[in-house]
């Protein structure tokens, strides 16, 4: 498997039964044997869920509640976007139900703004970047790792009676769910007191990762149920 290099533009793709259902495009910070660690900033090119993209502009947290149905139905519209507001460490670890994401001010003291556990299938190479699919639960954490809270349980409920999380996938959740608070707990992996994430800048060199033409080739895994 040919190892990425830093800087290199890859593409995060949520795949769900053969269709993507969000592209963002990367930066390569590290990419080793443990983990595949890929950032971005304000003005990344995204592609998105419509249902997701009127959310953001609208507040209307009635389109954003489309947006499970619309996958459970294959029915989902894509829209281009931009990423905004913060700049964004996202962390892969090989073969795990998770990544956990680090969320920065982009602003000159580039404050921590929280941690962030996202549930997700595990990432597979594919040939822009990677694919996995986002399976909706997440664990909001304070920078200083003091306190973490559960987000999105309904959701990912809704997802679970729908069968957009099927049986095997609700069995691995849980067991990463234990996973990734005992690595909050014991100080591991990216919230290690030495990590070099807790203060990690965007390379102010590197412009803004942009989709390459073909974002959208069809996916060497499947990702979704």
């Amino acid at each position: 498997m040919r190892r990425y290099q830093p800087g290199d533009t890859v593409v995060r793709r949520d795949v769900f039964r053969g269709r993507v259902w969000s592209a963002h495009a990367l930066r390569v910070i590290e990419d080793t044997e443990h983990a595949l660690v890929t950032g971005s900033c304000p003005g990344a090119d995204v592609v998105a869920a419509t249902t997701w993209i009127d959310w953001l502009l609208t507040g209307d947290t009635a389109r954003r509640d489309q947006a499970v149905p619309h996958l459970a139905a294959g029915e989902w519209e894509l829209a281009p976007w931009t990423w905004r507001d913060t700049v964004l460490l996202m962390w892969n670890p090989l073969g795990e139900w998770f990544s956990v994401n680090a969320f920065f001010d982009p602003s000159d003291d580039h404050r921590l703004i929280n941690w962030y556990v996202n549930f997700e299938r595990p990432a597979h190479r594919a040939p822009t970047g990677f694919d996995t699919f986002d399976l909706l639960l997440d664990l909001v954490i304070a920078p200083d790792l003091s306190t973490w809270r559960w987000k999105d349980e309904d959701e990912y409920a809704h997802g679970r009676r729908v069968g957009v999380i099927d049986d095997d996938a609700h069995r691995a959740v849980d067991k990463a769910r234990d996973r990734a608070v005992a690595m909050i707990e014991q100080r591991e992996g990216p919230f290690a007191p030495d990590s070099p994430w807790r203060h990690w800048h965007w390379n102010p060199a590197w412009p803004a990762p942009a989709l390459p033409p073909m974002w959208s080739t069809a996916a060497g895994c499947d990702s979704g149920a």
